[in-house]
């Protein structure tokens, strides 16, 4: 690679995922440099939230795979990705909807802790102490994304924006490296997706890669460096926003003449 060239977070290496006789992606190679909002878009069953599940441990690849960080990502189960620094919502929101806006963030910070089982059994001054670092932890975050005045309430009973925001909150609380975004705009109205456009330059600005799928061209090409462009399991382009735009395989397939 090229010493002018930016070393990249993830490497994706001819990733393939077939489900019986349906190819869901064929050879997908992309890069996504630290520090860039990197945009995946397609039609639907394109192979965006496939392209994610292979990269997070819910799918296991039938060919190539991924380097992060620079090292080989072995992701056989969401917990070993999270552990590398790899964090995801969900298309369909996936909160603990009986526990409060703030025991689902603590969930999510409990993969960085150390006490352990045992720990938690002994219930000792460090598992305290740690215990106390991660409700602080966790209030911040939702303070990050501007919903600490429903810490209490459960998550069921938020707006779904405030859902939105909270699943997010929830992925940051495991300091991931690179912080990967389904559909995050998905049935807001202007306002909320404006909102949701500023929180996410803000991730970005404080040291989080993103990588987003997002069906809002607009907040797509205007909040993203780069773009790649999935139809039927295969990569179409990657590039900036303005080429995307213009290549007429997109226009073709995504869209629309």
């Amino acid at each position: 690679m090229s010493a002018n060239l930016p070393v990249p977070l993830l490497e994706a290496k001819a990733v393939a995922k077939h489900f019986g006789g349906v190819k869901a992606l064929r050879d997908v190679s992309l890069t996504i440099r630290r520090g860039e909002i990197y945009g995946l878009i397609g039609p639907n069953g394109a192979g965006k939230t496939t392209f994610f599940n292979c990269m997070t441990g819910l799918y296991v690849p039938d060919g190539g795979g991924f380097v992060f960080d620079g090292a080989p990502l072995v992701a056989d189960a969401p917990h070993r990705a999270a552990e590398r620094g790899i964090a995801r919502t969900f298309q369909n929101i996936r909160l603990f909807g009986n526990m409060t806006a703030l025991e689902n963030v603590m969930v999510g910070r409990h993969v960085r802790t150390r006490a352990g089982v045992l720990g938690a059994m002994l219930n000792n001054a460090a598992t305290k102490a740690e215990e106390a670092a991660i409700r602080q932890r966790a209030i911040d975050l939702l303070h990050y994304v501007r919903i600490e005045d429903r810490a209490d309430d459960l998550a069921k009973n938020l707006s779904y924006g405030d859902q939105r925001r909270l699943e997010i909150a929830r992925a940051l609380a495991t300091e991931p490296k690179l912080l990967c975004l389904d559909e995050p705009a998905a049935g807001m109205n202007a306002t909320e997706t404006a909102e949701l456009r500023e929180l996410i330059e803000g991730i970005r600005r404080d040291g989080t890669t993103i990588l987003l799928i997002e069906h809002d061209v607009k907040l797509v090409m205007g909040l993203c460096d780069r773009v790649a462009v999935l139809d039927y399991g295969a990569l179409v382009i990657e590039d900036v926003p303005a080429v995307v735009q213009k290549d007429q395989r997109v226009i073709e397939a995504y869209l629309g003449a």
